[in-house]
């Protein structure tokens, strides 16, 4: 650190050194992350300047002491030293950005030639009165993509708002594929291509989660991929993980296409209950950053392995399907492994130095906050509304569930909540003004040990609307008995065969019991009620969801 003269420090006498001062000191107090973020942002509101401008202004600090804060601007800042001529020759030679600079700097020079001058404009002169007339043109451009506006990252959502990136977890993105490779079962029967869905941390091209099935699209397959970005990453030795994989929390924004999976009520509640703002990119050509990696795990990964099917028809290996050997839960580990040992750990073309690993834990202004998994199993299930009968009993798709300790509640409104591949237990809430309250989970009546999914008893539903006749849940039952020994006696459909391999990776999002039930117990424990602070939100129904 140099010395510092008296004349430095009455030159610090004037206002703007004063503030400088206080927030480099300030700033240089031992601290926490998260009060050190918060810090920065607010130096930055009171020096009228981004964060990156504090974080200089602390290095120059460090390295200079006071002479950093003194301010040497000239009293000609910001006025060009050059003749009103030359500037006029200049800016019409530039014709509103027809030519580049250095189109320009060369028809400068040619002008001084021709008049006989000894001396002309530099070209970094000429750059300096372009300047402002170059930015002012590139900020009324549309943005077409995610990319670097000057020294900035910014997104322009439909909505007109332009996300400007500064940190880790601020924007994240989310978008769908189609992998190129084809899996089969783990009886080596083909099962098709699945469909990859990631998310990725916009400031540091990291993926912080994804999500592979073969469900097509949809909010559900989009709540999975966000329910693995959210959650800390635990993995087996079976994975082969030679690095960790830190990413974990949840964004501020969360920036998509306008698909319909990504414009339901079912993701926008998602978005209130964990915090986050939704928004729909500007145009379709602008998921630059989310789209860009499938081209990398498509060339870098999935042309490494049997049953690629190349990207286009041309391109399809003649052996594709001869080859395939994978099922969906050797791919996860696959892509698990390349994620965490290789593409999260290079660098990016925009990065610098760091990979996207190291800039994601430098970027964050406040440590992750901790969300335990039945938290987020509550608000990614859907939901629907019914109303408590005498005795306890309640009715959802033409199962009826009852509980004595629902019974206090006859006649009033409450929120069911549920895993679709299984709807014979549902998670009972009760409104208040302020808040909801967990009641328990409800069982559906003679489905004890069984598992019904929504599918099925829609289906069901429909048989009945169709029939005209009332169907008990002794009959449902029974049908769906018959109908699973039908199907053991024949060779299992894909879709059936798809929804198991998919099973094995996602064993956790069944429905979870708030307490074990007591060994030997034949009915599940209905626990008493339990506060859950949630915020004050309106509650959508996603029974007709796609």
């Amino acid at each position: 650190m140099t010395s510092t003269t008296t004349t430095d420090i009455v030159e610090l006498s004037s206002a703007k050194a004063k503030l400088k001062l206080e927030l480099v000191q300030k700033l240089s107090e031992p601290c926490d992350r998260k009060a050190y973020g918060d810090r920065l942002r607010s130096a930055a509101q009171k020096l009228n300047c981004s964060i990156r401008t504090v974080q200089r202004l602390m290095k120059k600090w460090e390295e200079e002491g006071l002479e950093a804060l003194l301010d040497s601007d000239r009293k000609d800042k910001g006025r060009s030293r050059i003749s009103d001529d030359w500037q006029k020759i200049i800016l019409e030679a530039y014709e509103d950005g027809k030519r580049t600079p250095a189109q320009v700097f060369t028809r400068v020079r040619l002008h001084a030639r021709q008049k006989g001058l000894d001396s002309h404009p530099s070209h970094m002169t000429v750059y300096r009165i372009l300047r402002p007339l170059i930015e002012a043109k590139e900020q009324k451009k549309s943005v077409r993509n995610v990319g670097w506006k000057g020294g900035r990252l910014a997104l322009k959502t439909r909505d007109e708002e332009v996300l400007e990136i500064d940190y880790s977890n601020q924007v994240w993105q989310c978008d769908h594929t189609r992998a190129d490779i084809l899996l089969v079962d783990k009886h080596g029967h083909q099962m098709g291509r699945p469909w990859l869905t990631t998310v990725i941390d916009t400031y540091s091209r990291a993926i912080v989660g994804f999500n592979l099935g073969y469900d097509a699209p949809s909010s559900r397959v989009v709540a999975l991929a966000l329910r693995h970005a959210i959650l800390p990453k635990h993995y087996g030795s079976e994975y082969k993980l030679y690095a960790e994989w830190p990413a974990c929390g949840t964004p501020e924004h969360l920036c998509t296409d306008g698909g319909k999976d990504f414009r339901s009520n079912h993701l926008q509640q998602i978005g209130i209950q964990m915090g986050f703002t939704c928004h729909l990119r500007d145009r379709p050509s602008e998921g630059g950053i989310v789209e860009r990696p499938f081209g990398t795990f498509n060339t870098q990964l999935f042309a490494t392995l049997p049953g690629y099917t190349g990207s286009n028809v041309q391109e399809r290996p003649p052996e594709a399907e001869k080859e395939a050997c994978l099922t969906l839960k050797d791919l996860e580990r696959l892509f698990t492994a390349f994620i965490v040992n290789t593409y999260n750990r290079k660098l990016d073309a925009r990065m610098g130095n760091q990979t996207r690993t190291e800039r994601w834990e430098a970027g964050l202004v406040k440590h992750p906050r901790a969300i335990a998994e039945r938290e987020l199993d509550i608000c990614l299930m859907k939901q629907t509304r019914r109303t408590i009968y005498r005795s306890g009993y309640l009715q959802f798709e033409n199962l009826t569930y009852q509980d004595d300790a629902l019974a206090q509640h006859a006649g009033e409104p409450i929120t069911l909540r549920y895993d679709p591949s299984d709807i014979t237990k549902v998670m009972v809430y009760h409104h208040e003004p302020d808040r909801e309250v967990y009641l328990g989970i409800a069982q559906a009546q003679d489905f004890e040990g069984e598992t019904l999914s929504l599918d099925d008893a829609k289906a069901n539903s429909r048989q009945i609307r169709k029939d005209g006749k009332a169907v008990n849940n002794d009959t449902m039952l029974d049908e769906l008995r018959d109908r699973e020994a039908f199907v053991d006696q024949k060779k299992k459909s894909r879709k059936d065969r798809q929804k198991e391999e998919q099973a094995e990776i996602h064993p956790d999002l069944q429905p979870v019991e708030p307490t074990v039930a007591e060994a030997g117990a034949d009915e599940p424990e209905i626990v008493g009620e339990q506060e859950f602070n949630l915020p004050d939100f309106e509650i959508w129904d996603f029974d007709d969801e796609d």
